[in-house]
Formats: structure tokens, sequence, C-alpha cells
């Protein structure tokens, strides 16, 4: 039995080996065992979806031939893509048996992530892992840019202009006309110990015209380098003080999750006048190293 070996344009590599078309890749799955002490990459590969590139994983699902398609492309298919049957609903339960023992790599491999794991595990690794895609840190839905680390301080001063970067860990952060109707952010970035980082305010309209106001500071980073780090949110005014300290976020998790848990600085309405003035509130916001 023959093996080649060439690159998806996912960026994986794939081996390719010849199946009888009624055949299927459990019949190829049962031959690299025979071969003896097959690798575990060749067995991966047998999982690979022929549509997508990506991987088939339980519940896997086959043609009458064998062949198989991941769940993601058999919803878009009215035939089977290797041999043009019918796809049917019929289970592979030999090539289920396999994956269970077969360790896969991260769909961010190509991006750098080493990680291989059991397919089990796959899918609750993938949602954090430090090689998929940065998206947009501004609060709001309107932006859908993603991309690497490196490129997302160049994404903001190019398509975000408007946000204002100020130099320092010890600034002011100014919100003006906190008054305004409405769901409301605003937003600053800081520069400083060589990092930058987003400080956000958000006002939101709660039940019966109430309203919140939400304060928290994410860096332009992963969630290793914010850990290296710690910020302080400070509301100072006619001898009353109000204040949070935690670590930043990193972008990878964006604010909203910690938004809904109130794992941020929370005042309402009422607090925010007693520290306004003329509208306008200033936080103090510190940046320290820990």
């Amino acid at each position: 039995m023959s093996l080649s070996r060439q690159t998806s344009s996912s960026g994986k590599q794939r081996s390719h080996i010849p199946v009888a078309a009624n055949g299927g890749p459990a019949n190829a799955a049962a031959a690299l065992a025979a071969a003896g002490n097959p690798n575990n990459s060749d067995l991966a590969s047998l999982f690979e979806c022929p549509v997508c590139f990506d991987y088939a994983l339980p519940p896997i699902m086959q043609c009458q031939s064998g062949h198989i398609v991941c769940q993601a492309c058999r919803q878009k298919l009215t035939m089977c893509p290797t041999c043009r049957g019918p796809l049917g609903n019929i289970r592979n339960l030999a090539m289920e048996k396999v994956a269970s023992t077969v360790m896969f790599p991260c769909k961010y491999s190509s991006s750098g992530c080493p990680v291989t794991l059991l397919h089990t595990d796959k899918t609750d690794h993938e949602e954090t892992c430090e090689y998929r895609p940065y998206c947009c840190p501004c609060p709001g839905a309107s932006c859908k840019w993603q991309g690497s680390l490196e490129q997302v301080m160049s994404h903001l001063m190019q398509q975000h202009k408007s946000i204002t970067t100020l130099q320092g860990e010890d600034i002011v952060f100014l919100a003006t006309d906190i008054n305004l109707p409405g769901a409301v952010d605003w937003v600053m970035m800081q520069s400083c110990f060589g990092h930058n980082f987003m400080l956000v305010l958000e006002k939101q309209e709660k039940t019966e015209g109430q309203q919140m106001f939400y304060a928290i500071v994410q860096l332009i980073g992963t969630r290793k380098q914010a850990e290296n780090f710690a910020y302080r949110l400070e509301l100072n005014g006619h001898r009353r003080r109000l204040s949070w300290e935690a670590t930043p976020r990193s972008i990878h998790d964006g604010v909203q999750s910690a938004i809904i848990a109130s794992d941020c600085l929370v005042f309402d309405t009422n607090i925010a006048q007693l520290f306004a003035d003329h509208g306008n509130l200033g936080i103090n916001v510190t940046i320290s190293m820990c």
C-alpha cells in the first residue's frame, strides 16, 4: 500500500491512502492497523472531510459505499462527494471507534497551535485556543474584522481613528455626555509598559428605564500576558470615592462575559451623577505590573 502526502488549502498535511470505491476509510483504517503501529497523523487523515478538509468527528455518517463527510458539509450535500452515491443516514460505528483513539490536531495548527487531543476535547480547546483569530475589541457588533494579534493595533488605528490613546500608567478616562439617551459606549486606549490597553465604559438600558454603567480594562494581548498586570478604576469627587481593582481581560475573551457577570466596575445613573461634572465623567485609570 502506498502513501503520498501533500498540503491542503487549510494548511495541514494530508495523507492520501488509495481506497476502493466500496471500501471506505474504515477499511483503510483496518489496513493501517494491520500494517503495524500506524502513525497518528495517518490515522487522523482518514477522518478528513473531502469537501472542507476539516475532520469528520462522531457521530460519523457514511454513504452506502462507506465514504464519510463532516457534519457541517453533510447538511449542504445531497450526494456523496466521493462516489456520487446517495448519502443516506448510515452510522459508521467502526470509524467512530477508531476516532476515540486518535489524537487530532487543533484546527488552528496552521497558525502555530502545537496541541493534539482527543475529539471529545477538541471543541472546548478550540473555543479558547490562543491561536484562534482575534476579533475587533471595540464594543458593539458593527465591526466584523478578525485577524492575528499583531494586526489588532494597525486595524484600530486605520479603521477606528476616533479612539484616543493616552500614554502612561496613570491617566484619566473622560467620558463626555453621559446623559445621552439609550445604550452608549465610550472607548479609549492607554499605552504603558510596552503594551496597549483598551478602556471601555458601557451604558446599558435596563428594565423600567433604569440605566447601568460598566467600566472595564482589556489588554491587547494574550491571557497569559494579561496575568502580568492589574488595573484600578476610581471615581473621585465631592468627598466620595468608588474604586475597582482587577486583572485586565485579554481581548481574546472580550468584555461582554465580564459585564454579564458584573465582573467590572458597575454603577447606576444615580452614582454616575454623584461623580459627574456637567454631564462628563472622569475615571482615574491606573495600570500596574504584578
